[in-house]
C-alpha cells in the first residue's frame, strides 16, 4: 500500500491534485510521454535529488517514492533518454524535474556514476480511472498562426551546442531591455524540464518567464513540429498579458538539434521572428552557426556565449566575421535596444558574414 503523502512528487506533476494510484498496468501498459507514474528509486546515481513542487530540490534515497512523468531527453552533456517501447524492470531518472525513461546513452563523465534507477510501482488515475497526463492538464492547446499581428518583437536565443551560453545571453539581453524601460518577456520553447533557466532570466529582469513544462511538457524531444508551435502559440497567448516590447525565446541543444532545426527551417516560424543572437564556445562554431543561418537567409545581431570567456577567441572570431561580439556588459546595457531598432532582421538576402581569412 502506497502511502500518497510520503511520495516525492517532481516539479513537472505540480498540477496532479486528486489522484489514486493504480497498479492494474504497471505489466502490460505502454506509457505515453506526459504519463504520470509513481516509483521507487532502487540506486542513487547522477540524480540524487528531484526538484519538487515547489520548485525547490528534494534530495532522494534509496526506498524513496516519487512521483513522476515518462518523457524523453537528449542532452549532449548528460543523457539521452526515451519514453519506453515495452515494460521494463527498471526505469532511470533523466531529468531532475521528473522526466523519466529507458536510458540509451550517457556523456562519457557520468559513465562510472550511471543513472538514478527506479522500480514503477503504478500509474496516477483520476476518479474514471483514467491514467493522469501531465500534458495540458490545465491549459489549454492555442493552434499556431503564423499570419498573427503582434505587437512585439521576438528575439530567437539559439546555439551552436548545449552549453554555449543561450540561456545566460538570453538573461542578460532581457536586463538591458528592462533596463531601457521596455517590457520583456521570456520563452524556453524546447528542451526537458527544470525550472532554473526561467528563474535566472526572471531575475535578471524579464516581466514573466514561461517554458514548455508550464503547459505540462516533461519535455518536447521527439514531439512533432506542429505541437512546438501550437506551445509557442500558446505561450505567447500567456505573454501577450503583460504587453511585452519584446519577446526573448530561446531553443535548447545547438542548430543541429532535431527540433531546432525543424524550427529554424520552418518559413512560417521564422516569419515570426524578427531578431537572432547566436551564442557559441569558440570560433570555429561562431563560423559554422553562421553559415547555418546564412543558408537559411537570417544575419544574427549578434554573437555571445561562452566565447567571452577567451579574448583569444574573441579575437579571432572578430578577424572572421563583422557580426558584433557582444559580452555580459554589452547584453545588460541600456542601449542594447539601439542594436535591434537599427539592425532589423533581414528577411530576403543576406551581406557576406564570413570574411576570407588570409
Amino acid at each position: 500500500m502506497i502511502n500518497n503523502t510520503e511520495i516525492k512528487k517532481a516539479i513537472i506533476c505540480k498540477s496532479v491534485k486528486n489522484f489514486k494510484i493504480s497498479t492494474a498496468g504497471i505489466n502490460h501498459y505502454i506509457p505515453k510521454a506526459g504519463d504520470v507514474a509513481v516509483f521507487e528509486v532502487l540506486s542513487i546515481g547522477k540524480h540524487k535529488a528531484i526538484q519538487g513542487a515547489s520548485g525547490k530540490n528534494s534530495y532522494i534515497f534509496p526506498g524513496d517514492t516519487i512521483m513522476a512523468t515518462f518523457g524523453n531527453r537528449y542532452a549532449t552533456n548528460q543523457f539521452e533518454g526515451y519514453v519506453p517501447t515495452q515494460v521494463e524492470e527498471q526505469y532511470q531518472i533523466l531529468g531532475q524535474g521528473g522526466c523519466i525513461g529507458v536510458l540509451k546513452s550517457t556523456h562519457a563523465k557520468f559513465d562510472k556514476i550511471g543513472a538514478t534507477e527506479l522500480k514503477l510501482l503504478g500509474y496516477a488515475v483520476d476518479e474514471t480511472g483514467g491514467i493522469i497526463n501531465t500534458k495540458y492538464l490545465t491549459e489549454k492547446p492555442l493552434p499556431f498562426k503564423p499570419e498573427k499581428k503582434r505587437k512585439y518583437e521576438v528575439i530567437l536565443s539559439v546555439g551552436s551546442s548545449m552549453d554555449s551560453g543561450k540561456t545566460t545571453s538570453a538573461a542578460y539581453l532581457c536586463r538591458g531591455i528592462n533596463k531601457a524601460g521596455k517590457t520583456v518577456g521570456f520563452i524556453k520553447l524546447t528542451g526537458t524540464v527544470y525550472s532554473r533557466d526561467k528563474r535566472f532570466v526572471k531575475d535578471c529582469g524579464a516581466h514573466t518567464a514561461l517554458d514548455f513544462s508550464n503547459l505540462g511538457f516533461p519535455s518536447t524531444y521527439m514531439s512533432p513540429l506542429a505541437e512546438i508551435l501550437n506551445i509557442y502559440e500558446t505561450l505567447l497567448a500567456k505573454l501577450e498579458e503583460i504587453n511585452p516590447d519584446y519577446v526573448v525565446v530561446e531553443i535548447a541543444d545547438g542548430l543541429l538539434q532535431r527540433e531546432t532545426k525543424m524550427l529554424l527551417h520552418n518559413p512560417a516560424f521564422m516569419s515570426t521572428v524578427n531578431h537572432i543572437m547566436l551564442s557559441c564556445g569558440d570560433s570555429l562554431g561562431v563560423l559554422s552557426g553562421l553559415s547555418f543561418l546564412e543558408n537559411i537567409n537570417r544575419t544574427p545581431f549578434g554573437i555571445s556565449g561562452l566565447i567571452n570567456v577567451s579574448p583569444l577567441l574573441v579575437d579571432e572570431c572578430k578577424r572572421s566575421t563583422s557580426i558584433p561580439v557582444l559580452d555580459l556588459k554589452d547584453l545588460e546595457c541600456p542601449q542594447v535596444v539601439n542594436r535591434l531598432t537599427k539592425k532589423k532582421m533581414m528577411k530576403n538576402g543576406v551581406p557576406a558574414l564570413i570574411q576570407k581569412i588570409a
